[in-house]
């Protein structure tokens, strides 16, 4: 065995060892419990970050040791390989999205090999392949027949010189992202997948404990943050009657402006309605009034989320039309208020100023009236200024409300909806802040959605035999639009109808369509005839689902509610796809700049500053440790740069760490064992390269004790291990029974963090374990051999999940492979209770209580007999000065404490 730690030689020859039996191909054994441990897959960007080496190491932690337990364990991987990325790229270097995803998939498929996962490669997939987004539109066509999926015309952010939508994120102050041009709301058709059919299923399982279903493996902030999104709210859906007339004489929307609230109690405080800019009505007060007109325009730059409009200033303007109060027959006014959206509810509020936050802003800031009707005990009403007690429905009565007069909250909704119901204008309805999915997307890189447009048939579903509709992968968007609207070999196809002349749907899906149900190809990865099969019914749900906290919502939503369809549509069996849920930490790393000249932010790579320390050692600044080149020239050693502190690692930011660089400078196994041992999975971790170092210098004390046992003779040692049931019958010394013990109640911890997935404590068991083993010297011990070979053996199964190539070699030149056979399936050590019993025990001993040293006695000693050990001992003698002790109080296995 080679004197130095060398992981460039030892991963390779573990790999190889490792390709040549095909060791992680995965068959279905009905012999073996299964488990199914999934990582989220990666986007294709170009490289690993080492987000994703601690995501991926977690999964195969998991699946290694599982595996050694006995389990069948399923650990795939593919690439969510669709997107805007691709396309963009393609757009800087000129090559088409499919080459530059190809080739990006190559490369990072070599870097996770390099790291030695556990991976299953022969079901790899890709979402960019045909045979896998065939299914996509496959569903989409299912759907299509059931009444899931529909066309209808959506209101999204029009890039004016992209001539592309935009999703929310990438309008930034009214502009795109890339462009910088002023961003436009249109109105397009579009496709819906009806998510809010499920709404009640999909909140029940992450809100209810009693449901069958609930996702007790889940983060309770993960629930929450579901159930927060789907939003069930329970109230009062109602009309605001009216006579307003089109230019053709016709009522808009059959004169009934409708509404939601929570807050029917409050109805007879309503003194003024606010819709969206994109309303009817707004519309139609528009055509005879410039200035309105004017302003719906500008409402319509910028996004179109919730978030972003309570971000912004409250801004309305008077339409000039007026509704009818459903009960007090009042004229209410109508305005278009820009924090309205036309996409949530009916698009349109009621406003009750005196007991609604946004309200009472916005009437203040217009001179709208403002009437109470909800009062509180011992409470003053003021227009003046907002108190928090206005909105409170628990305490609050209703006042100045004719029939709701003195009833609480509840008794006053139930009151609103029977006398609106009366009139036919409004009843009781549960709602949900959860929007049907729109999956329309005017790019090219993307799973081209199955529709044909046929001029006299209108939109026709391409026929499943004609699956799949394959997107050319030649083309290079350039900036101008989607490049689909301009390849005629793709466009160009016959109504399947009527046989003339059509045109194919140009949009594509959603790339969160593909992520959807990638996890349930896995299970099936080479049906030509079939979404899913026999495999998926074996493997799923899946039993662990690894992945970062930013996909707690959208991600997971849409593929439990994916699940629920192909449940539906007779595919599955399940009704939630992942039983278990990690959300991992993500890795942090110092963020350092400065100022250019022209006033711009350049970033410096960490290896290349050196931080200023108070004297209370906390970073207060930085300067450069060499020259480093800048926007404005090189910069100097000992340049002030600023620091920011810590952050997520970006390679915008220059505060990245390349695995590759990692790997190639310490070895795959020392990046393995410092994103687990440094922090909880679900901790942020912050970058140390100390931490690496010391990572590293663990693993090469790991490999000198094994050099130091591969030069004993422990033939005898190793033969006595490896026998089974053999450890029984040898005689173990005072000290090897000691060593014995340490090792097993050690292995004991490190089995139940195992369990409960905190792999850093797992580490630093495995160092104890290290540090027993180094400090013991087995000369002239009884059973000193078997007890060091025998604990080395236990560390090496407990380190392996954590850096497979090191000990994967050890567990080989040692020799326990011969009796245990190859590491990846010996079995898991089992504390031995035998060697965690101890003959002696040692007991905390107090005087007056006061700790005043240890005393040892025999495990099964009694209360009477540790007193009178306690009583001869000579510390008593010593701090109770000759006096005889008074009484002796004794805590089992714990201490006593001798009073003189």
């Amino acid at each position: 065995m080679q004197d130095a730690y060398s992981p460039r030689d030892i991963e390779a020859q573990a790999q190889a060892a490792w390709a040549a039996r095909d060791a992680y191909r995965v068959v279905e054994d009905p012999a073996k419990p299964k488990f199914y441990a999934c990582s989220m897959l990666p986007y294709p960007s170009g490289k690993l970050h080492m987000g994703h080496v601690r995501n991926y190491t977690l999964n195969d932690m998991m699946a290694r040791q599982l595996r050694m337990k006995g389990y069948n364990v399923l650990m795939p991987m593919g690439w969510d390989a669709f997107g805007l990325p691709a396309e963009n790229a393609a757009i800087k270097n000129g090559v088409p999205p499919a080459k530059w995803t190809y080739d990006n998939i190559a490369y990072m498929k070599r870097q996770m090999q390099a790291l030695g996962l556990a991976i299953d490669w022969s079901r790899e997939i890709a979402t960019c392949r045909p045979d896998y987004y065939k299914w996509n539109q496959w569903l989409f066509l299912k759907m299509l027949e059931k009444g899931i999926a529909y066309r209808k015309t959506q209101v999204v952010n029009w890039d004016p010189v992209d001539q592309t939508v935009l999703a929310n994120e990438q309008v930034i102050d009214g502009r795109g992202w890339r462009t910088g041009a002023l961003v436009e709301k249109r109105e397009i058709p579009g496709y819906y997948l009806a998510i809010t059919k499920y709404a009640e299923e999909l909140l029940s399982a992450v809100a209810d404990p009693d449901d069958p279903n609930f996702l007790a493996g889940w983060p309770e902030r993960v629930r929450l943050m579901q159930e927060n999104w789907i939003g069930k709210s329970e109230g009062v859906r109602f009309a605001f009657p009216h006579d307003i007339r089109d230019e053709r004489g016709h009522l808009i929307q059959d004169g009934r402006l409708w509404v939601f609230t929570t807050r029917a109690d409050t109805i007879m405080g309503v003194t003024f309605c606010a819709v969206a800019p994109e309303h009817p009505l707004a519309a139609h007060a528009a055509c005879g009034n410039p200035a309105l007109a004017a302003f719906i325009e500008r409402c319509k730059l910028g996004g179109t989320t919730e978030a972003e409009l309570a971000l912004k200033e409250k801004e309305g303007m008077p339409t000039g039309l007026v509704v009818t109060h459903p009960l007090t027959g009042e004229a209410v006014p109508v305005w278009v208020g820009n924090y309205v959206l036309m996409g949530y509810g009916d698009g349109a509020v009621m406003g009750v100023p005196a007991h609604d936050e946004r309200d009472f802003a916005f009437a203040k800031k217009y001179g709208l009236p403002i009437k109470p009707v909800i009062a509180v005990e011992g409470e003053t009403f003021s227009a003046d200024a907002w108190a928090e007690w206005y909105a409170d429905k628990q305490r609050g009565r209703c006042v100045n409300s004719g029939p709701l007069n003195g009833l609480p909250y509840q008794a006053a909704v139930d009151k609103v909806a029977e006398l609106l119901a009366a009139q036919g204008l409004g009843e009781k309805k549960v709602t949900y802040r959860l929007r049907d999915w729109g999956i329309s997307r005017q790019r090219y890189w993307g799973t081209p959605i199955p529709i044909i447009h046929c001029d006299d048939c209108g939109p026709v579903p391409v026929p499943y035999e004609d699956l799949p509709v394959v997107l050319p992968e030649d083309l290079i968007p350039d900036g101008s639009g989607n490049p689909l609207a301009r390849c005629e070999a793709f466009l160009k196809v016959d109504c399947p109808k009527c046989g003339k002349p059509a045109r194919r749907e140009t949009d594509t899906m959603d790339t969160f369509v593909d992520s959807s149900w990638y996890f349930m190809r896995y299970c099936d990865p080479h049906l030509d005839d079939a979404m899913v099969g026999a495999g998926t019914r074996h493997w799923m749900p899946m039993d662990q689902y690894i992945g970062g906290i930013e996909h707690a919502i959208l991600h997971l939503l849409y593929a439990r509610f994916w699940t629920k369809v192909m449940r539906d549509l007779g595919l599955v069996q399940v009704d939630e796809p992942f039983q278990r849920l990690l959300t991992q930490g993500m890795v942090l790393n110092h963020i350092y700049s400065r100022r250019t000249a022209k006033g711009g932010k350049e970033y410096f790579w960490p290896h290349d500053v050196e931080n200023v320390l108070d004297e209370g050692g906390r970073i207060v600044g930085a300067r450069l440790k060499r020259d480093v080149p800048s926007a404005d020239g090189v910069l100097p050693a000992g340049t002030p740069i600023d620091y920011e502190g810590v952050g997520t690692m970006s390679k915008s930011k220059n505060n990245g760490v390349d695995p590759q660089d990692l790997i190639e400078k310490y070895g795959a196994d020392t990046a393995r064992l410092y994103t687990m041992f440094t922090a909880p999975p679900e901790a942020t971790l912050e970058w140390n390269d100390a931490a690496v170092e010391g990572s590293h210098r663990f693993l090469k004390r790991v490999w000198a004790f094994g050099q130091r046992l591969a030069a004993m003779d422990f033939s005898a040692a190793q033969q006595a291990v490896q026998g089974a049931g053999s450890l029984a019958e040898v005689a173990f010394g005072p000290r090897a029974k000691a060593l014995r013990h340490e090792i097993h109640s050690v292995l004991k911890q490190v089995d139940y963090d195992y369990q409960r997935m905190q792999y850093n404590t797992v580490v630093s068991g495995c160092m104890k374990m290290l540090n027993a083993l180094e400090a013991f010297d087995p000369a002239d011990e009884p059973g000193g051999g078997v007890a060091l070979i025998e604990g080395f053996g236990i560390l090496l199964r407990c380190l392996y999940p954590a850096t497979p190539h090191l000990t994967w070699v050890l567990w080989q030149r040692l020799g326990y492979a011969g009796a245990l056979g190859d590491l990846l399936d010996a079995p898991w050590p089992q504390p031995d209770e035998a060697a965690l019993r101890r003959d002696e025990l040692q007991l905390v001993l107090q005087i007056n209580g006061k700790v005043r040293g240890s005393l040892t006695v025999p495990a099964k000693a009694d209360a009477a007999a540790i007193e009178a050990l306690a009583r001869q001992a000579p510390e008593v003698a010593r701090f109770g000065e000759g006096r005889t002790p008074k009484k002796v109080i004794v805590v089992p296995g714990r201490l006593v404490n001798v009073v003189v």
